[in-house]
């Protein structure tokens, strides 16, 4: 979604710096990934001394600033998207967006290292490269989500920063980063329903933590609070919830609304 696709104005440097600080977990640390990775975008109502900003990547998106310098035009881009804001921007959003839907929302930190799990006979859990692009693809368009903040499976499976539970070439689970920055790594796993609650899941979170660890960054983890499948592996993997908010999933009419991913944690 680059800018210029986009009403108003790209975001200059120093804006940005001040309106999305670094070194935030969960969805904090989405602005991050959009200048490290050229995925995502930034918009403002003006250039250089622009009051309000939004930043976007993978079907979410952050305000910031002064809501009085928000408008439809600005915001009709995140429709369909799941959008964090102070309460001072419902009022905007309501005036832009026909459905408006609050999801409470926990952030989790990595504690300690998760305790190994063996993998079943014949799976091989490992990090994955450009070459297993077309696996991503065969996880189907339910799992899809997974590799939006990447631009697609194919970056995802160039990133380096994605690892998969691999059985005769065929991709059962992974976890990769959705949103990477300079301090935290906010991580989402997903596994083919045929294999759940075989550890799949947990080997593959337990090598991406490793990872972001030996680089130097923290895991974080994002879920629903009512998901608790999602909440158990994340405790499972040593993750400790630290933070609780609000985000919103928002449709241009009332009857259709963002889907939820609907095999894996989000």
């Amino acid at each position: 979604m680059p800018s210029t696709a986009l009403p108003g104005h790209a975001v200059a440097d120093s804006l940005r710096a001040r309106w999305f600080p670094a070194g935030r977990p969960g969805l904090g640390a989405l602005p991050e990934h959009a200048a490290l990775t050229g995925h995502g975008s930034w918009w403002t109502d003006h250039p250089h001394h622009g009051r309000g900003a939004v930043a976007a990547c993978g079907g979410h998106a952050i305000l910031a600033g002064d809501p009085r310098a928000m408008s439809a035009r600005l915001l009709a881009p995140l429709d369909g998207h799941y959008v964090v804001a102070p309460d001072r921007f419902l009022p905007v959003l309501g005036a832009t967006f026909a459905r408006i839907v609050p999801w409470e929302r926990m952030i989790w930190v990595h504690h300690h290292p998760a305790p190994a799990v063996r993998p079943a006979p014949g799976v091989t859990v490992r990090r994955l490269t450009p070459a297993d692009t077309p696996a991503v693809v065969g996880l189907g368009p339910a799992m899809a989500w997974i590799s939006t903040s990447w631009g697609g499976p194919a970056g995802l499976a160039a990133s380096g920063r994605c690892w998969g539970a691999v059985r005769n070439s065929r991709l059962l689970a992974l976890a990769a980063p959705l949103f990477t920055g300079s301090r935290y790594e906010d991580i989402a796993v997903t596994t083919v329903p045929a294999e759940r609650g075989r550890g799949l899941a947990h080997a593959c979170v337990r090598a991406l933590c490793a990872q972001i660890t030996a680089d130097g960054r923290t895991p974080s983890w994002t879920c629903s609070r009512d998901h608790h499948p999602s909440r158990r592996l994340a405790a499972k993997c040593g993750f400790r919830p630290v933070h609780h908010y609000v985000h919103y999933a928002v449709a241009a009419s009332e009857a259709a609304r963002p889907s939820s991913p609907v095999a894996g944690f989000a």
